[in-house]
């Protein structure tokens, strides 16, 4: 059940591994739904797939991310041909061309192309930028990637038909959170170690940032909106969320550079309800 839930990138930290356990976190019914850290989205299609809300609200920070969303849900066969065609080309000299092309200076389908094409081929699959913004992962030791899924993509942009998808930070969506709502928040998690990776965008997301989403997760309780957090396991996340449901979860570790720091490692699920499962 969990496999047919679409997914066209490969993202730290991806979800889709443990639907599993987090299906028993969900409410029971989802009228709205925000997710303000979509990343790969595994949670958003399986809620979108499996509840059918209303209304979705799906958003990040990172532009290029959005922009191949976007893309997905309105131009998937444009972008299925484009990809066709890198698929063709696909070479350690065409993987630099790509890589060193400014995004500002592509169109839309370009970026989204481009944004596949070297989540695809890059080294680990991890999309990580430099302070300027710049995407700079190495081409990946791989001998034929699979470039261009046909099926996940059309099946991906009908899932996002409705749903309503922008650029903004996380905050930005508390003025349109109502009571009954469901909020799923999935940050870049908490570094356990500081050498671990969090940065998917020049923005780092530390104590700082931590304690502003704990600050919003206190405001939408009060609401009455439902709210659920993925995180680390760490005493510092454990404290800024003690007043509510803490729950552990087993993930496996799966982008490390080092395959001892891969495996199975704790995480945690925050909710301020009782899941009715």
């Amino acid at each position: 059940m969990m496999n047919d839930v679409p997914t066209f990138v490969k993202w730290a930290g991806g979800k889709k591994q443990l639907l599993e356990q987090y299906k028993f976190f969900f409410p029971r019914n989802i009228n709205r739904y925000f997710e303000p850290f979509v990343g790969g989205g595994s949670v958003a299609f399986y809620i979108i797939k499996y509840y059918r809300p209303k209304e979705v609200y799906l958003s990040d920070i990172n532009d290029e991310l959005i922009n191949t969303y976007l893309v997905i849900k309105n131009n998937v066969d444009e972008l299925i041909s484009s990809l066709k065609e890198y698929e063709k080309k696909h070479s350690k000299k065409f993987y630099y061309k790509i890589r060193a092309e400014n995004p500002k200076n592509l169109t839309p389908l370009q970026r989204a192309t481009r944004f596949i094409y070297l989540n695809k081929t890059c080294f680990n699959g991890l999309y990580r930028v430099n302070s300027k913004g710049d995407f700079n992962v190495p081409i990946g030791n791989y001998k034929k990637p699979k470039i261009l899924d046909e099926k996940t993509l059309r099946e991906a942009s009908k899932l996002l038909k409705h749903a309503d998808i922008k650029t903004q930070s996380f905050e930005k969506i508390e003025p349109y959170v109502r009571k009954g709502d469901f909020v799923y928040f999935d940050p870049p998690y908490y570094p356990i170690n500081r050498s671990s990776f969090t940065t998917y965008t020049k923005e780092s997301f530390l104590e700082r940032e931590q304690k502003k989403l704990a600050e919003l997760f206190k405001k939408l309780d009060k609401k009455g909106v439902m709210v659920m957090l993925s995180n680390s396991d760490s005493y510092f996340i454990r404290e800024l969320y003690k007043d509510y449901h803490i729950y552990t979860v087993k993930a496996n570790r799966m982008i490390n550079s080092n395959p001892n720091g891969r495996g199975k490692i704790n995480e945690i699920v925050v909710t301020n309800y009782l899941p009715s499962h």
